[in-house]
């Protein structure tokens, strides 16, 4: 059965200004050298300088592979959720967005999930999405079937590795979520409040 396997990855770690750092540019680059094994088919990534920054330090390890923006990869909020349905902790983040920003947030949203969330057509493809944390949660979400508010606490960390595979007449399948794996200790668990991790 032909399968869709998409590769989700949150870009590097980042400074303020949105530009990749010291720090991210070696996570992308462990990343590519682990991407390197599989047969890549596509890179897409967001247009952000961030997202554009970790795609070329992973496709240096992915010779021939198609690299390309993808408009639908940019970070955005996917869904504004209502009142009742926001955690304490996040209440202020929704401050100040109107309809229309959150019509066009969701609009952009289902534009992703229309893009990439479907089937392959009749042969395997394995595309690799560089993307933002609120993406790859958005697309997680709509793999398991959960409700919209959902993407709100699936966090990953930057240059972490989530897999979703997509098969005609089947349910999509989350593979990984947020591996880490090819990154040392020192490298992982950026992009994440400064707690104490496992």
């Amino acid at each position: 059965m032909p399968t869709r396997h998409l590769y989700l990855v949150r870009h590097g770690a980042a400074d303020a200004l949105g530009e990749l750092t010291a720090t991210g540019r070696a996570q992308c680059d462990l990343l590519g050298a682990r991407l390197a094994q599989l047969p890549v088919d596509a890179l897409w990534h967001s247009p952000l300088p961030r997202a554009v920054a970790s795609a070329q330090v992973i496709a240096a390890h992915l010779p021939g592979v198609p690299v390309a923006a993808a408009d639908e990869l940019v970070d955005h909020v996917p869904h504004v959720p209502a009142a009742a349905e926001i955690p304490p902790s996040l209440r202020g983040f929704f401050d100040g967005y109107d309809e229309a920003e959150a019509a066009a947030g969701r609009a952009l949203a289902d534009a992703l999930v229309a893009r990439f969330a479907t089937p392959a057509p009749d042969v395997d493809t394995h595309e690799v999405l560089v993307t933002h944390g609120f993406q790859v949660a958005w697309l997680v979400r709509h793999a398991l079937d959960s409700p919209d508010v959902r993407w709100l606490g699936l966090n990953s960390g930057n240059a972490a590795l989530t897999v979703l595979e997509h098969r005609p007449g089947a349910a999509p399948t989350l593979v990984l979520f947020n591996d880490m794996g090819h990154l040392p200790p020192d490298l992982r668990w950026t992009g994440f409040p400064a707690t104490a991790r496992p």
